[in-house]
């Protein structure tokens, strides 16, 4: 054995090991300081960036206009392609499947406006008239409550006479309003400019919407293979998973919480007929909307329907509790798991706190968005994560597999 040559290989590794401390050879090391430069690279390009960010201002503009119908196309794609896969399957061609969906699209359309629209309007307008009165007996319930409560003894101790809040709350509410009212009145010239230029936004996004839907029915299959031969072809196999991974999960939760939301509706419709409810049509309605949002959406649904189950009658108020508590029950354990199943797999803790952040940063499009703008997130997320265990031997290689996510 050539003891002579083992310790010329071993020298240069004891000397190696001496040029660092235990500390930082616990820090990382040359990985250490490789990271440290990398960071200070991407903060200065950020720094960059944002020193000549009005460049960026017309991709911006771009951006604001095209998200609208650009989420409404993507929606109605992922609904109406199964339909359409449907109808090619069945020796139809794509043209004319797609203008057949366009016509039984605008017949269900057209027979909701005739049909329920009306009613809805009527329900609507009756409620929007009947709610503050609703809401002055609700509040005029709870002072009763706690007049008669023991609650009553310790507030009598501290002189606090709820009548006269209350009046003064109504008093504070109306100078509120009139208040707002003369601003409003003083900003109506100002605001009128704005208001048109943001409706005529919003119509020309709903015009466009049909258009892009109708090409991304049309060649939207080609969109994948177009970018594949952008990429290098050692990378098309990655990337061909990560958009079957992106396009898994963005239809899975788009016709998946559509469907449990129609489910829903008709639910709490059917059982607030039956308890006798009163505006059940109109409350189905806003749970079914509400309900696209996951958690926070049956909160706001239920509320307005509380106050009017509180002031009608107490056993209305239980009524409206058993037929909540079955459809949660229905929905949680028998629609929900059989629809979307364990598709997107995101812990519900993970799904409140994406829902705060991103109604706090970009508000009602946030709020919807953020649930499958998360799993986007976390297909990309997931994928390099495994290109980073394939590229370094020691995580793909370990027995145990601790470092899979």
């Amino acid at each position: 054995m050539d003891w002579g040559g083992y310790m010329e290989k071993e020298r240069p590794k004891e000397r190696s090991s001496l040029l660092a401390t235990k500390f930082i050879r616990f820090l990382g090391g040359r990985n250490l300081l490789f990271t440290l430069v990398i960071l200070l690279l991407v903060a200065c390009v950020i720094f960059m960036f944002n020193q000549v960010s009005f460049i960026f201002t017309p991709l911006q503009v771009l951006f604001e206009v095209v998200i609208l119908p650009g989420v409404l196309a993507v929606i109605g794609y992922y609904l109406l392609r199964p339909l359409l896969a449907i109808l090619v399957r069945w020796r139809i061609p794509r043209i004319w499947g797609i203008l057949i969906l366009y016509i039984a699209v605008i017949g269900v359309i057209t027979l909701l406006v005739v049909l329920v629209y009306p009613f809805l309007r009527d329900q609507f307008t009756n409620l929007a008239q009947e709610f503050p009165e609703y809401f002055m007996a609700f509040t005029q319930n709870i002072v009763e409550f706690l007049n008669h409560s023991r609650f009553n003894e310790y507030l009598d101790k501290i002189s606090f006479n709820f009548d006269e809040v209350l009046n003064n709350f109504t008093t504070d509410m109306v100078k509120t309003v009139k208040d707002m009212a003369t601003n409003v009145a003083q900003g109506v010239a100002s605001g009128i400019t704005g208001f048109l230029s943001t409706l005529t936004g919003i119509v020309l996004s709903l015009v466009t919407v049909p258009f892009i839907l109708f090409y991304l029915l049309k060649e939207g299959e080609k969109l994948p293979k177009f970018m594949l031969k952008v990429c290098p072809p050692r990378m098309r196999k990655e990337v061909t998973d990560i958009f079957h991974d992106m396009d898994k999960q963005i239809s899975s939760y788009i016709q998946g919480q559509i469907l449990v939301s129609m489910c829903i509706g008709a639910m709490v419709t059917i059982g607030f007929l039956i308890i006798g409810m009163k505006y059940a049509l109109l409350l189905g309605f806003l749970a079914m909307i509400t309900s696209v949002v996951p958690y926070l959406g049956p909160v706001i649904a239920i509320t307005p329907a509380v106050i009017i189950a509180l002031v009608t009658s107490p056993l209305m108020l239980i009524k409206l509790a058993i037929v909540w508590t079955i459809v949660q029950l229905i929905e949680g354990k028998f629609i929900s798991p059989q629809i979307m199943g364990k598709s997107l797999s995101i812990h519900p803790i993970t799904i409140i706190f994406v829902l705060l952040t991103a109604g706090s940063l970009f508000g009602v499009p946030g709020v919807i968005l953020g649930i499958p703008g998360y799993a986007i997130f976390k297909v990309l997320v997931t994928h390099l994560f495994k290109l980073f265990k394939q590229r370094y031997n020691r995580y793909e290689d370990d027995v145990h597999q601790k470092y899979d996510i």
